[in-house]
């Protein structure tokens, strides 16, 4: 019997990725030969779901690789590792940020720790871990909630592929987080292997605008109290209390001088930085990468897990593929998130510019379907997939893929990428 839902998300699907892997790709093989296949009912919810993947006729990268391998060419023959802010990925995907709530703290980010690892793609960690949950030091024999994430993570992770990414938002900078991992021998493996990132959070695609928010008991409220806003907005009579982080306040120089900060700080470290969909994206995103950033997240308003106000989730942030449309071709690492869960959304996605996708409310399900291979079986299903998608593309790598490769709906055409100071779009 589960206990994670995930209301308005394709929960079935995904269950049923997570039980039997790439068969679900397919039709059902038992109605072979007495049913006909067209296509399926409408499942579009947002506009990058609506965008047509559309092959060409005449495919010179095809005839490029045809002749580099002395026959033709199949999807086996595609290449889906990458460079992901840094590190080496086996495939175009890494694992996004779950924080200090309850569903994405617990054994169950353990376990998409492990997976991910055995699946050689990053995993990011989110904010307020150690502001909530506390760390080991020295003498302490307390498992810590993050500690846990990264000792599966490194007792899984093939030689060379993958890398670890921590969050830090305001609270998590008064707590000194960075500078407490930075000199934890428990992460000198990844140091060493240049497998460490630290990711500036300024946003997500929940709540735009808002720090992170979880619901926590009277006995908890007044333990957190010290570094946090805690409301009695849900449940005024009872124990249910709101805890509120806040969101931090950015401007271009403060971005800069934070990352500035990073590098020079931290240098053995990648620097990474996340954004929630706001407005002017294109410019947030260019000054990042010229302040050395290396991989910009890009969390659509479809972005979920945490926990939020409906109307935020309802009605605030800009779409995933207005984001990605606005920033045009990017300057660097590009990672997007917000509804990834199989392999079609991924490659518009991708042909948009984003150098891998993240998937948070897919991975968290398939792992409670199964703790122990849930996640791999789901993500075997969308490197099925990507390879057949980007194959009858006539391309052989991810890179390889452009918007020209997708096809929008009159109503839909893609939107100019900014120029202007602020990203807005005429």
């Amino acid at each position: 019997m589960t206990a994670l839902g995930a209301p308005g998300f394709p929960e079935r699907a995904i269950r049923a990725r997570a039980r039997n892997g790439t068969a679900e790709v397919f039709p059902d093989p038992a109605t072979y030969g007495t049913q006909l296949y067209g296509p399926r009912t409408a499942t579009a919810v947002d506009e990058l779901d609506r965008a047509r993947i559309v092959p060409p006729v005449f495919m010179p990268q095809r005839l490029e690789k045809l002749i580099d391998l002395a026959r033709e060419p199949e999807f086996t023959d595609v290449d889906l590792s990458t460079r992901v802010g840094g590190f080496t990925a086996r495939l175009p995907l890494y694992l996004s940020a779950f924080g200090s709530t309850r569903a994405g703290s617990g054994d169950l980010a353990v376990h998409a720790s492990r997976q991910a690892a055995r699946l050689g793609i990053p995993t990011v960690i989110g904010e307020n871990m150690i502001p909530v949950h506390g760390y080991r030091r020295a003498g302490d024999a307390t498992r810590s909630a993050l500690l846990a994430r990264v000792e599966a993570y490194l007792d899984a992770a093939p030689d060379g592929t993958g890398g670890i990414v921590v969050q830090q938002s305001t609270e998590d900078a008064d707590s000194e987080v960075w500078n407490l991992l930075y000199s934890d021998p428990a992460f000198r493996p990844l140091l060493e292997t240049g497998r460490l990132a630290f990711e500036l959070k300024t946003g997500q695609g929940a709540k735009p605008g808002l720090g992170g928010m979880t619901v926590v008991d009277r006995a908890e409220a007044e333990q957190l109290a010290r570094r946090f806003t805690v409301s009695d907005v849900l449940d005024p009579d009872g124990g249910r209390r709101l805890r509120c982080a806040t969101p931090g306040t950015f401007t271009d120089e403060i971005l800069r001088q934070q990352l500035r900060f990073m590098r020079n700080n931290f240098p053995k470290a990648r620097t990474w930085v996340k954004f929630h969909p706001g407005r002017d994206i294109a410019h947030a995103a260019r000054t990042a990468w010229a302040a050395g950033a290396d991989a910009v997240t890009v969390d659509g308003a479809e972005g979920g897990t945490g926990w939020a106000p409906g109307v935020f989730l309802d009605h605030v942030g800009l779409p995933l593929a207005a984001c990605l449309r606005r920033i045009g071709r990017p300057d660097g690492c590009l990672l997007a998130s917000g509804g990834m869960w199989e392999g079609g959304r991924a490659v518009r996605a991708l042909a948009l510019g984003a150098t891998a996708v993240g998937l948070g409310r897919a991975a968290l399900v398939a792992v409670d379907e199964d703790p122990e291979h849930g996640l791999e079986r789901l993500v075997d299903g969308i490197a099925l997939e990507l390879r057949l998608l980007i194959s009858a593309l006539g391309k052989y790598t991810v890179a390889a893929l452009d918007p020209e490769d997708l096809w929008w709906p009159e109503g839909h055409a893609p939107l100019p990428a900014a120029t202007d100071p602020v990203g807005a779009t005429p």
